[in-house]
Formats: structure tokens, sequence, C-alpha cells
């Protein structure tokens, strides 16, 4: 790998990650003004989130499946035309329809890059892998922090629209750059799908899978829905006030999860992945439950949530590839059952929303944290059929 490869790999990798991580925690500020625009009722938000998930879930698979055929610099560029496809007809949509349909392809595109993007890592940095992942997880957390100050900044005098026609001008840039510079050509590692069954047969894999699932819903649920539910309380301030409040709360609560994602990777070296599962899942569903009771007083205790729900999603993963055979196959596996969560969660709290009410609909997060941790007292890496069989 020359120098010149590995910086061009550096450049798309920083950008990729800063847009994903961006366009990622400001969903729910995103939709939010779709709602006033548009006329979304809750549940009809709710399908948005669940298409959006399954968008995603999906490129995970296939453009995996396509990168370890045709190589990293024509699926980045094929996710890149995706995503910036997406985000330009979601931006133009004149009704629900469309915008239903084109937030899906931005759920795939965004798959797709995160997919490539992330492959670049172990192809243009063999040796420095851990340092860079960590890298790469800063500059995601960095675009989680830096655009709800800047779209509640936006908001102020421009719509929702050109925020998602810019980035899809912005991915154009992109696309421009790796058609012209030297770029590396690596394969992912490759998914077997025959694999899958001695996983399936493993109740720690399962219970993996499960906890995954209850995780991904829980943090879906808080980040595409916290906004509305904020909006909803009374808390003796205007609507601009809120929405100050909402972007405050996203920023620090990402500063945290920036943290804790940083962190974890330490943690690790002096305690295994089922203490930090559980005691990260309690923290969760302590923050997350104390959020509620004092959410007219001091909403900005959510944001410490971010922390404990940072570390979880690396770890269960780590914990799976560490009891299975074949690591590209238990990604695979994880980002189905992270897809799934996701997706079901975002429509079961929309549908809860309409009929419960805003508060009553957010308060399904606590569900998915209390069967997170309950899961989690269940997994144990020497319990595992392939831990013990390898």
């Amino acid at each position: 790998m020359t120098k010149g490869k590995s910086i061009h790999a550096l450049v798309i990798l920083m950008f990729t990650q800063f847009i994903s991580g961006g366009v990622t925690n400001t969903k729910g500020i995103v939709l939010d003004q779709v709602e006033n625009d548009l006329g979304l009722d809750m549940s009809e938000f709710g399908l948005v989130v669940f298409i959006f998930q399954l968008g995603f879930t999906l490129a995970s698979l296939i453009i995996g499946y396509y990168t370890d055929k045709k190589g990293l610099r024509l699926m980045t560029i094929v996710g890149s035309i995706i995503m910036g496809l997406g985000f330009f007809g979601t931006g133009i949509a004149p009704n629900i329809l469309f915008f239903l349909g084109f937030y899906m392809i931005v759920g795939f595109g965004l798959g797709a890059l995160g997919v490539a993007s992330n492959s670049i890592i172990p192809v243009a940095y063999p040796n420095n892998q851990n340092r860079m992942f960590n890298f790469a997880m800063g500059i995601y957390g960095l675009g989680m922090v830096v655009f709800p100050q800047f779209l509640n900044y936006m908001f102020q005098f421009a719509s929702w629209r050109y925020f998602y026609i810019g980035i899809a001008i912005a991915l154009i840039a992109v696309i421009i750059y790796i058609t012209t510079v030297a770029f590396p050509d690596g394969k992912v590692e490759k998914i077997d799908l025959k694999a899958f069954i001695p996983m399936l047969k493993d109740a720690q894999f399962v219970f993996l899978l499960f906890f995954l699932m209850f995780e991904v819903s829980a943090e879906v649920s808080f980040m595409n829905f916290f906004p509305s539910y904020l909006k909803s309380l009374d808390l003796g301030v205007g609507t601009a006030a809120k929405e100050d409040m909402v972007a405050t709360i996203l920023s620090i609560f990402s500063i945290f999860f920036m943290i804790g994602r940083l962190g974890v990777a330490y943690l690790t070296n002096w305690i295994n992945e089922r203490l930090i599962l559980i005691t990260f899942s309690a923290g969760s569903l302590i923050m997350v439950g104390a959020g509620f009771l004092v959410a007219t007083s001091f909403p900005y205790l959510f944001a410490g949530a971010g922390l404990f729900f940072s570390t979880l999603f690396p770890t269960a993963t780590a914990f799976g590839t560490k009891i299975s055979k074949t690591g590209g196959s238990a990604l695979g596996l994880i980002y189905i059952a992270a897809g799934i969560g996701g997706g079901l969660a975002g429509y079961i709290v929309g549908v809860a929303s309409e009929i419960f009410g805003m508060a009553g609909g957010f308060s399904v997060v606590l569900i998915f944290l209390a069967l997170m941790l309950l899961t989690s007292f269940f997994m144990n890496a020497e319990k595992s059929n392939q831990h013990q069989a390898g």
C-alpha cells in the first residue's frame, strides 16, 4: 500500500464517518421538521424509522457481499451514488409516499457507505487497525456533536430540504475524488451463509442476537423520538428554546457517547465483555429512568445516557466475534439482528406514541432497556458451544 493511497483512503474515511455520525444523530431533529412540513403522524414517523433501518440492514449484507467480489473502490462509489440519490430524492419529495421510498434509499446508502468505509481500515492500515478504528469512532462522534448544533442554527432560516440536498451535492464531490485519485482496491472478509447454522445453534450467540435487538431498539428509539418527546413536555419555554435544548442535549449525549466509544477499547484490557455489558446496560436503564423522573425540571440528565449506550454495541460485537470461528459471518448476523431491532422499535414506538401520546410512546425505551439488561445476565462466552469447540 503506497502512502498516497493511504492518505486518500483516510480522507474518504474521515468524510464518510463524519457524515454518517451527523446524519444518524440528527434523524430525529430532521424528522421533527418533516412532521410539520409533510404532515407525518407518529405512526408514519415510526414507519419512516422502520424503512430507514430496513434499507440500512439490507445494505450491510448486500454491499458487504459485493465488496468482497468487486473491491473497495467500486463499492465506495456505488454506496456514495445510492446515498446521494436517496438524499436528493428525499430533499425534493413532495409527499409522504415519495419521502418513504427515498428514505429507504438513504438508509441503504448509509449502510452501504458504512460497510465500504469501515472496510478501508484493514486494507489501508493493516498494522494500525485498532488505532485507526478508534480514530474513525472519534470522527463519527465529532459528526454526532456538530450536526445537531448546525441544524438548530440552519433551521432558523432554511428548510430541512436544503440539508439533505446539500449532502447529496457533497457526495458528488466524494465520487469525483475517488475516481480521480489512487485508492485501495482491497476486499472485505466474506460472509458464509452456511456458517450461520452453528451460530444459531449456540445458545450464547442467540442470547447475543436478542441483546443486540433490544440494545439497538433502545438506541434507535431514543435518538429518533427524543426531539419530539421533549417538545411535547411543558417546560415553561417556547418552541425555539425547546429546539435549542434538544440540540444541546443531543450534542452533550454525543460527547459522552464519543468518550465511551474511545474508552471501551481500554476497558476490555481489564474487564471481560460480560461484566461491561451488564454494568453499562444497568447504567443505561438507570440513567434514562432517572431522566424520565426529572424530565420537566432537568431534561439535560438524558444526555448522560450517551456514556452508557456507547459501549454496548461494540462490546457486544466483540463478544460475538470472540465466540464465533467466522468473524465475517458473525458480523452479518449481528447486522441482521441490529436491523430487525431498530426497524421494529421505530414502528412500535411510533404506534405507541400515536395511541398513548409522546410520553407514553417514548417510555417504551425503558422496556427495551430492561429486556436488554435481563438478557445480559445470560451471556457468558465460556458457555458457548463454539468457544468450547474451538
